[in-house]
């Protein structure tokens, strides 16, 4: 198998993900949402689609930078702005976020970067109930599925686009919708720290995991199979292990059963039993 053998039909996806904002908004009592802009391409396409779903009028881009965070970021971030003609705000986290981190020692970065993460979706909330607008998250489906995100912090949303789009067929995507080419190259990072990169964390590219993680869930083949594909074995073991030990990040909190009804088991009416009014 090739990485090619993930290509989707962009159009037919933009019209599902459109349709996707608008009903969904719709259905919670929103017409308008609010995103991390951070300079990277999941952004950059989940505020493409919003305002080809909603209209510029109703998609604020917020910038959050941290004292450290690249420069690139926010211009990266400005052109996305300049394209759509968006409303958007720029929110230095460096105040809160430092007060955290006068108790958390330099080395611990993963600490450091959860602190990062909730520090910005504490933003993005507090503005979503100053405004009445809908959060919407940007996390795509390979950081889901690795468990490569923060719980409460760039995972947590109300409504999220890409969540079903693996990296690579994020950047198909992208190519469609005329994101600027610059924020589509370069290296991925969630810019938590000086010199952040995804692929150096996770320690292979998304091309390779993609194509795996492609072969693990949608084509259901078994171990077998993907090393007869000349993935490694020890690549399978590590991936394998992270998309499953990383459930928990992908779930609802796990209720303790009491009741005949309990919430998230027995009590599972769809978001549109009944209408909002």
């Amino acid at each position: 198998m090739k990485v090619q053998d993930l290509h989707l039909d962009y159009q037919l996806v933009e019209d599902i993900l459109k349709a996707f904002l608008f009903n969904e908004l719709r259905k919670f009592g929103f017409s308008s949402v609010v995103l991390g802009l951070s300079g990277g391409i999941d952004s950059a396409v989940v505020c493409e689609l919003a305002v080809r779903a909603l209209g510029r009028e109703n998609v604020l881009g917020l910038m959050m930078p941290y004292k450290s965070s690249s420069p690139e970021s926010l211009e990266h971030a400005e052109l996305m702005i300049q394209k759509l003609g968006i409303q958007a705000e720029e929110m230095p986290v460096t105040p809160v976020v430092d007060a955290f981190f006068s108790s958390v020692p330099e080395k611990q970065l993963l600490r450091r970067g959860n602190i990062m993460a909730r520090t910005r979706m504490i933003l993005l909330y507090d503005v979503s109930a100053r405004d009445g607008r809908l959060v919407t998250g940007t996390s795509n489906k390979t950081e889901l599925l690795l468990g490569y995100g923060t719980m409460f912090g760039d995972m947590a949303s109300a409504v999220n686009p890409v969540g079903d789009l693996y990296k690579t067929q994020i950047r198909g995507l992208a190519r469609h919708l005329a994101i600027p080419e610059p924020l589509i190259v370069k290296a991925p990072s969630a810019d938590l720290w000086e010199g952040q990169s995804d692929e150096d964390d996770l320690g292979f590219s998304y091309e390779s995991v993609d194509l795996l993680l492609f072969m693990m869930l949608e084509k259901r083949m078994d171990k077998k199979a993907i090393l007869g594909e000349g993935i490694a074995e020890p690549f399978y073991d590590r991936v394998r292990k992270m998309v499953v030990r990383n459930q928990y990040k992908r779930m609802m909190p796990v209720i303790a059963k009491i009741s005949g009804r309990t919430p998230g088991i027995d009590f599972r009416y769809a978001r549109d039993w009944q209408e909002v009014k």
